[in-house]
């Protein structure tokens, strides 16, 4: 049975093709009851979803993913209930979003000695007002003949080894798990099985994220399959944290999965919505 949350999606704030407001239309059509809007280290379009949200009927859950360096690689920290007033969050966000562009630039400039020119120029016309993240290379790549499709992009391009690549030290995991509870938000490690940790770091992880704070992991989303549920299911019992799910949704065509089609948590998950008032229509 499809779930009726979805706790991780993107709008135009970021790197998705719906607006904030579209985004919650959309949702409220796949079935979606409870939403939380997660864009990339920004809140901005928090504000206009929360207002479509109470038009179609839906729970919105305020939202952001945070991007990460632990132990040089990069990992996707989500920050749900979190207070999108909060200067301390807010001025740090700011500052991942200024090195998100100037990381941009240099991705653009590696494609160039690819033989690929005009990518900066191309993502960011895509991007238009919002930041520049390797979704919008790919949908250049794709739209320039460079790859069939944005899933295609990530064999050749923009990963480590591959032409666009450009390491970058973003915010650490002790500073995005505090400004997130410090926000009065819950902190919850992004799709954990997209991680190409090996055993030992993602137990590592789950060790130093539950010591610092944090409060639950996907354990169904976008990118997982099916034995990844119940994997990082047993993880979170091991680790006493609590389980989230999202579909990850992008807009059609650059996702892993369709909204509104992501199943529930396996049995014996402790669902980070436990407690929410927000989830009071399951009673």
């Amino acid at each position: 049975m499809p779930a009726q949350f979805d706790l991780h999606c993107h709008s135009t704030i970021s790197d998705g093709l719906l607006s904030p407001p579209e985004l919650v239309a959309y949702a409220a059509n796949r079935g979606v009851k409870v939403l939380a809007l997660t864009d990339h280290d920004d809140m901005s379009g928090l504000q206009a979803a929360r207002k479509a949200a109470l038009k179609h009927d839906i729970k919105f859950i305020n939202g952001v993913e945070i991007s990460v360096t632990w132990k040089r690689r990069t990992l996707h920290i989500v920050g749900l209930k979190v207070d999108e007033n909060n200067l301390a969050l807010k001025t740090a966000l700011n500052a991942v979003r200024t090195g998100r562009d100037e990381r941009a630039q240099e991705m653009g400039l590696d494609l160039a000695k690819a033989g690929i020119h005009g990518a900066y120029e191309g993502a960011k016309a895509l991007a238009q007002e919002s930041i520049i993240t390797r979704t919008h290379f790919a949908r250049f790549l794709v739209e320039n003949g460079h790859a069939k499709d944005t899933k295609s992009v990530f064999k050749k391009y923009l990963v480590k080894g591959k032409p666009g690549f450009k390491e970058h030290e973003w915010m650490n995991l002790e500073t995005a798990v505090g400004l997130i509870k410090a926000s009065g938000g819950i902190p919850v490690i992004a799709h954990p099985g997209r991680y190409d940790l090996g055993t030992i770091n993602m137990l590592l992880l789950m060790h130093e994220f539950r010591s610092l704070g944090g409060a639950a992991i996907e354990v169904v989303t976008g990118s997982h399959t099916p034995p990844q549920y119940q994997q990082f299911a047993k993880m979170a019992h091991r680790f006493s944290l609590k389980s989230s799910l999202g579909s990850d949704y992008h807009g059609s065509g650059i996702s892993y999965m369709e909204m509104g089609c992501i199943p529930d948590l396996p049995v014996g998950c402790v669902p980070v919505w436990d407690d929410w008032p927000e989830a009071n229509f399951l009673i």
